[in-house]
């Protein structure tokens, strides 16, 4: 509990140290009676008056002081009650302390001082209007009533002005307190405390303190408002006045001055008792004179005090300036690395769209050439019509180029500009440097890499404690930066438990990161790479099972559908318990509902056919038009690939002849162990039905292929292979369990040694006065927590699924 004033910082009441300090030991053993009296007057003077941080709540309880003891010096004190609940920026709500971040709490915090002084110094405008000498006082605490006491007790507080209930709450016959801290604060406060309890402008009860001088009585009632404010006027006066007495046989006797003989007694002459008179009003004036000496020194004490608060204020002032300036600095270092960072970048990118526009020119000079050479042939050949129309044909053909090209440039300077803007956008999963990525692969070491393709290359990798597949894309390629941005932005925006998990990306070397499946590819498992055991036919009719739910979740995703356009086994992985996982999204289509074909009823977009010529939809190579049913027919060539173990190329062909003669079952892969034939003749048509060269007459995944497949994957639960591998997943991936409680994690954090962990289970660590890793049991160079948000996903589907 820390208290803040305005005040000089010393630990007793100004008042008290003054007289201490002049000796009134000295003065009060001339005449005690009369010095006991002005010395506690001038001691407990000042009066002070309790105020919320609401002024226009509090401003009638203090009106009402000033203008009872216009004379007097004023002190405002306030209990400062920190705020346990914060409002948080976006969420229009506010939360607990303890789930916002220590930055968020201690921005707040200064906000709450800011508004406090601004109404203290409000109400310090109130008492500079009334012409009245006022200071400020508070203090932090959690329970205002318990920071009021403290106040009283620490500053030796005599007389308290104070709320007795908020003003809405006042009545007329209000005959005592309602407010819960004034109720308190009667009956925690020292005795020696006056407190005036006031609502609406009137007081409502007056607690006398043990020590109030004579003719103050005892404790007033609510209606002895009149005898409170006689009894205040006798404090109002600070010098004292000189009073005589004479001694009753009741008092008891003063040894050390006896008061003077009376002159009717007879033991004292007229002469002597006038030199004794003349003694005591000598002894009178001397004590007027140290008292009026002491009030002096005090005064010059509080200008002391004062100017040497001011001098620290200016130091700390003149530090802290320093230290802005120093953050100043470094910000603007930091900033004019980042501003060459980013013209490298723009010179990157104006040099690709340079090489972009000499391709324009060369398309363009090839198109001026072919003109020229029809205009030849058509003043040559004219009865030549057909091979003129080839002609018009490819002149057709090269026109499209060049306006794919340029389209292509188009894309790639906006996903350069996209990229680059990218980095100061807050990212939904994990970004690392190169340097991270070079020390995953050993440096590229050829013998981590798991997989190569026209797109770049894929290697098997440790980062951060975990086994990750790491895709590098070529830099060289105008294709590789649009596919890292177009697969980026699929991966981290949807979920799907047969989606593969994008875990990260290094946007400076064009590089996803992705988990780590064991099983490698469908494209492996089917050609037995490795010598590894073939796929039975449950497992077979489960992946497919997957693979059209998650081809129907994207199909289905809104606003815009998602296809893939180059499904093929290659792109669909297998993890420990060969679940099927979709990956490769970079050159997959976003179709949105107002890009619609010529019948105006299926979502699609002209662009040049990518991928491999097997599984590609030949309506999609005629046209250019990609649509959800050219993923549709991949799909049912992937089909009877899981059926005959057979390539791809011509496969269509050999099942529908195998059907027409009956010989379908001479077909199957005998690898996959004894098929069902009835099972095995229902999906050959179903896979059949998706080939069609029409694309209106295959069928759609989420009815007709999903009525078909789903009992068949029902089916396969009673077999031993397929219990088994229920079991088998059941059983968590390690890297889903925290290191220090050996379960499954919840809400995973990074710390600062690369390891993962439960955050309680940290925080834990961390509070229990740990500063070493649990892992490596080195010193942590930093405590604070990043959430992995991709394992995080990546575990909620887990469970889900089990």
């Amino acid at each position: 509990m820390a208290v803040v004033s305005h005040v000089p910082a010393i630990a007793q009441p100004v008042d008290q140290i003054r007289y201490r300090d002049i000796g009134v030991p000295e003065i009060m053993s001339i005449r005690g009676e009369i010095v006991e009296e002005p010395v506690a007057r001038v001691i407990e003077d000042k009066i002070y008056v309790a105020v919320g941080k609401q002024v226009k709540e509090s401003k009638s309880v203090l009106l009402w002081a000033l203008k009872k003891w216009r004379e007097k010096r004023f002190c405002i004190i306030h209990v400062h009650q920190p705020a346990q609940k914060i409002p948080v920026s976006g969420l229009g709500s506010k939360l607990p302390v303890s789930s916002v971040s220590e930055q968020e709490v201690r921005s707040y915090r200064e906000f709450e001082r800011r508004e406090m002084q601004k109404s203290l110094d409000e109400y310090l405008l109130i008492c500079q209007s009334m012409r009245v000498r006022a200071e400020k006082l508070f203090i932090e605490s959690d329970s205002i009533e318990k920071g009021l006491v403290q106040l009283i007790l620490q500053y030796g507080i005599k007389k308290l002005v104070m709320g007795a209930a908020a003003d809405k709450h006042y009545k007329r016959k209000m005959v005592d307190l309602k407010s819960r801290k004034a109720i308190s604060v009667r009956l925690q406060a020292p005795a020696s405390c006056q407190i005036w309890f006031i609502c609406n402008g009137n007081i409502i009860l007056e607690r006398n303190g043990s020590n109030v001088p004579e003719g103050t009585g005892g404790p007033s009632t609510p209606g002895s408002s009149s005898a409170a404010e006689e009894s205040c006027d006798e404090w109002d006066d600070v010098t004292p006045t000189p009073v005589r007495r004479t001694k009753s046989s009741k008092e008891p006797q003063d040894f050390h001055n006896p008061s003077p003989p009376s002159v009717k007694d007879g033991s004292v002459d007229d002469t002597l008792y006038d030199q004794l008179e003349q003694a005591i009003a000598e002894a009178e004036n001397s004590r007027q004179e140290a008292f009026v000496e002491a009030l002096r020194r005090g005064n010059a004490e509080k200008d002391a005090i004062e100017a040497i608060r001011r001098a620290k204020a200016s130091e700390s002032l003149y530090t802290e300036e320093l230290k802005r300036r120093k953050e100043v600095e470094e910000a603007l270092g930091k900033e004019n690395l980042e501003l060459e960072r980013l013209r490298k970048q723009q010179d990157e990118v104006n040099e690709e769209l340079q090489i972009s526009l000499d391709q324009k020119s060369l398309l363009e000079s090839q198109i001026a050439e072919v003109d020229q050479t029809v205009n030849e042939l058509e003043q040559k050949i004219v009865s030549a019509v057909e091979l003129l129309q080839n002609y018009k044909k490819e002149r057709e053909e090269l026109q499209i180029d060049r306006d794919n090209a340029l389209k292509e440039a188009e894309e790639l300077r906006r996903s350069r500009k996209e990229a680059s803007s990218s980095m100061h956008q807050p990212q939904f999963f994990s970004e690392f440097s190169f340097l991270e990525i070079e020390k995953a692969t050993c440096n590229f070491d050829p013998s981590l890499k798991i997989g190569e393709g026209g797109y770049g290359s894929i290697y098997k990798g440790m980062l951060r404690h975990m086994h990750v597949a790491i895709k590098m894309l070529h830099s060289h390629s105008l294709q590789g930066p649009s596919e890292f941005q177009q697969e980026v932005d699929v991966l981290s925006k949807i979920r799907h438990p047969n989606l593969v998990t994008l875990i990260g990306a290094c946007p400076e070397a064009w590089t996803l990161v992705y988990e780590y499946l064991c099983n490698g590819s469908l494209e492996d498992r089917l050609s037995c790479r490795d010598n590894s055991p073939p796929l039975s036919w449950q497992t077979r009719i489960h992946i497919a099972t997957e693979l059209c739910s998650v081809l129907t979740f994207l199909h289905s995703c809104k606003p815009h559908c998602i296809v893939h356009g180059d499904l093929k086994p290659a792109n669909i992985l297998l993890d420990a318990n060969f679940v099927s996982k979709l990956s490769d999204f970079g050159i997959c289509r976003l179709l949105s509902q107002g890009e619609l074909s010529n019948n105006n009823t299926t979502p699609c977009c002209r662009t040049n056919p990518k991928g491999t010529f097997a599984y590609m939809d030949p309506e999609f190579l005629a046209t250019g038009e990609l649509t959800p049913k050219s993923d549709v027919y991949s799909f049912g060539v992937i089909l009877l690939r899981l059926l005959t173990g057979r390539p791809a190329l011509g496969i269509t062909k050999e099942v529908q002849y195998a059907l027409d003669t009956g010989k379908l079952k001479m077909l199957l892969d005998p690898l996959a162990g004894d098929w069902p034939f009835v099972q095995a003749e229902q999906l050959a048509n179903l896979a059949l039905r998706c080939c069609e060269m029409n694309r209106k007459g295959r069928p759609d995944l989420g009815t007709d292929v999903w009525r078909v497949l789903e009992p068949m994957r029902a089916s396969c639960g009673g077999s031993t292979s397929f219990r088994l591998g229920s079991e088998r997943r059941c059983q968590p991936p390690p890297y889903f369990i925290c290191p220090i409680f050996q379960e499954v994690m919840r809400d995973p954090h990074v710390a600062a040694d690369g390891f993962t962990y439960e955050a309680e289970a940290l925080r834990g660590w961390l509070d229990s006065g740990h500063d070493t890793s649990p892992m490596t049991n080195h010193a942590l160079s930093h405590k604070n927590l990043v959430p992995n948000l991709a394992l995080r996903s990546a575990i909620q589907e887990w469970l889900q699924q089990n």
